[in-house]
């Protein structure tokens, strides 16, 4: 136990890290807060429509009420746009994950407290979970930033991460839909990719030793999938990082991929609660593609999504022309663990250009920690060069100014 508490995991930096993260769980109790206020004010129970159907449909199945949209037992067409459905009134866009999420704190409650309609400080129980997943990405990014860009590359990521409006609001659910846990998915299937990828070079039992990193994978991988039907794009990604990063080791990483996938296919069956012909059927109603090209032949759709990438992070409007400029220019900073997160990024906007209103928003805010590492990364380099202290000057100014922008908008959300 002593050689787990040393002071290389608990240090300053984690210290830091971990204030930068109360802040962010502050904000996004925040915005919680505010709402619930509001709807208390008005006599609402501060629930959206897709969040109400999520939570009856979660608990719904936890109480053995059926499996959560297979399908739907509410008349078709009355369910929000929200939720996506087919012609059987099944959910071709989410596993029963979203749902059982969602309820699964109410179970910690007693049942007459749930009953009461007058009680309302139980509904902050159901952000819980999102609040948990918002603390847990931003550990993440943190994490891996600094792996690959050092501490001041791994604290921009994250001071970028805890003050983007796009992220508080996925976790705080503040009017839209939990998307952070899809994010957390993502991110987590393609660094656990590239982490496995890297530890084949040692001269070990591959299958054995890397048990731990297949497992995160199969569970990652879990969680995009059950997030978002699409994300399972994710995979073959993943396998094809793994096979980049270990040309010499290729059968070794198909099989752990391989592991992974079929661990994650057994999670995703258990939010079926293991009825495999419930899951089979689900599967084939799902939609895993659900690409419209014609999206890109629409200018109306790259001006909104330029506007949503800028509004996920203000500060982008500087330093991503920046940083793209400088990936150009400067063969340096075109590395791997530079272009990946780039690649990963662009890979989930242009599926957010191609994906109608439902989906989209979830590969908008997948793609958000991948260009956070991205331009951490390139800036991280930057500041190693003859010019330090200018671009330590230019960044952290421009920060700051980004952290009290973000703060004062804040500050002006009414509660009611």
């Amino acid at each position: 136990m002593a050689r787990f508490f040393t002071r290389d995991r608990f240090g300053r930096p984690q210290f830091l890290a971990g204030s930068l993260l109360l802040i962010f769980l502050a904000q996004a109790l925040w915005l919680d807060y505010a709402e619930l206020h509001q709807a208390e004010a008005e006599g609402l129970n501060g629930l959206g429509p897709a969040e109400l159907v999520n939570l009856t449909a979660g608990w719904r199945q936890l109480r053995g009420g059926g499996i959560a949209g297979t399908p739907y037992p509410d008349p078709p067409g009355t369910l929000p746009a929200e939720i996506s459905t087919d012609l059987a009134n099944y959910d071709t866009q989410r596993s029963p994950l979203l749902a059982l999420v969602t309820a699964a704190p109410l179970l910690l409650l007693p049942k007459r407290m749930t009953e009461s309609s007058s009680s309302t400080w139980w509904r902050w129980l159901l952000r819980i979970p999102f609040l948990a997943v918002g603390v847990f990405l931003g550990a993440s990014l943190w994490y891996v930033a600094r792996r690959l860009c050092g501490n001041h590359g791994g604290f921009l990521a994250l001071t970028l991460y805890c003050f983007s409006p796009n992220m508080l609001q996925a976790a705080a659910v503040w009017h839209t839909d939990p998307d952070i846990l899809a994010a957390w998915g993502c991110f987590g299937t393609i660094f656990t990719s590239i982490a496995v990828a890297h530890t084949l070079y040692a001269p070990r039992e591959v299958i054995l030793w890397n048990w731990r990193r297949v497992v995160l994978l199969g569970v990652s991988l879990a969680i995009a999938v059950g997030s978002q039907f699409s994300l399972v794009i994710v995979a073959p990604v993943a396998l094809a990082f793994m096979l980049y990063v270990a040309p010499i080791r290729r059968g070794s990483a198909t099989t752990i991929w391989i592991a992974a996938c079929v661990l994650a296919i057994l999670i995703l069956s258990a939010t079926y609660f293991f009825h495999f012909f419930t899951f089979i059927e689900a599967l084939r109603h799902a939609s895993f593609w659900g690409v419209d090209w014609h999206n890109f032949k629409v200018l109306a759709v790259y001006r909104n999504a330029g506007t949503q990438i800028l509004r996920s992070c203000p500060a982008l409007i500087f330093f991503l022309p920046a940083v793209l400029a400088a990936y150009a220019a400067w063969p340096r900073v075109r590395y791997f663990g530079n272009t990946a997160p780039l690649l990963v990024a662009v890979l989930m906007l242009a599926l957010n250009l191609a994906h109608p209103h439902g989906a989209a928003n979830v590969f908008l805010v997948a793609s958000i920690p991948f260009l956070f590492i991205f331009i951490s990364g390139v800036l991280a380099d930057l500041m190693e060069t003859r010019l330090r202290q200018l671009v330590m000057a230019c960044v952290w100014g421009l920060v700051g100014a980004y952290v009290i922008r973000s703060l004062s908008a804040l500050a002006r959300i009414p509660i009611g």
